[in-house]
């Protein structure tokens, strides 16, 4: 007879429920939904809206056919859409693709290629380099412009022209903020690829999973001593 401990104990609904930081959002948006989630120039936020426009994005991404083991990449600052991308995306069982906006064409070329990327978010003052990017990379991605209404167009990088398809406030707003988004099917299952700067050779991806992010989120808070309502420059 096997182990008593290993008898009818195995993992369901009632006891197990995979480590994923969107829960963190859901929770958050029902708990205190008026409370001011995003600061972003004259823009303010609250996680009601900031939960109701990630579903919106999943739903739009899922329209377009983006599930498990696609890659949805951004090239983005710390703008709401960036943060609405690290919910988003991986509520369509997607992995979200950050590229750094320091890259020139030919790295963000190859990281394209090696992730195979669907979907790619722009935001205009990057398009110069995305375009060229382009040119090069095999990948030939469903690209999507964001125009920062809080980026001066006097800026130090003046904003770049649209080289995409689709307007991201356009996009979003084709989305259903009753989108029926989807738990990881396991906690080891992706949410993020990011690359190494690739000094030595070619960027290497590196995969991060669902249970990584969310003991990344609780380590990170407990570090930082944020206490209930911090104000936080990420």
């Amino acid at each position: 007879m096997g182990n008593p401990y290993e008898q009818d104990l195995d993992r369901n609904a009632a006891n197990h429920q995979p480590l994923t930081p969107l829960t963190y959002l859901e929770r958050a948006a029902k708990t205190y939904p008026d409370h001011v989630a995003i600061i972003h120039g004259n823009q303010r936020i609250t996680y009601r809206d900031f939960w109701r426009r990630s579903l919106r994005l999943a739903s739009a991404l899922a329209k377009r056919g983006i599930g498990k083991g696609d890659t949805v990449t951004v090239m983005l600052s710390n703008t709401p859409p960036m943060l609405e991308a690290h919910f988003g995306v991986p509520m369509t069982r997607a992995v979200l693709h950050s590229l750094n906006t320091r890259l020139d064409a030919a790295v963000i070329a190859f990281q394209l290629d090696h992730a195979d990327t669907k979907v790619l978010i722009v935001d205009r003052e990057f398009s110069r380099a995305v375009r060229e990017a382009l040119a090069l990379a095999k990948a030939k991605p469903l690209v999507i412009d964001y125009d920062d209404p809080d980026y001066a167009a006097d800026a130090p990088y003046p904003k770049g022209e649209r080289i995409g398809t689709s307007d991201y406030e356009e996009f979003v707003a084709g989305g259903d903020e009753a989108f029926a988004w989807s738990m990881p099917d396991d906690e080891w299952d992706a949410i993020s690829l990011n690359y190494t700067s690739g000094t030595t050779g070619n960027p290497k991806g590196v995969v991060y999973h669902h249970r990584g992010a969310a003991l990344m989120a609780y380590t990170n808070t407990i570090h930082a001593g944020m206490a209930k309502h911090a104000v936080y420059l990420w």
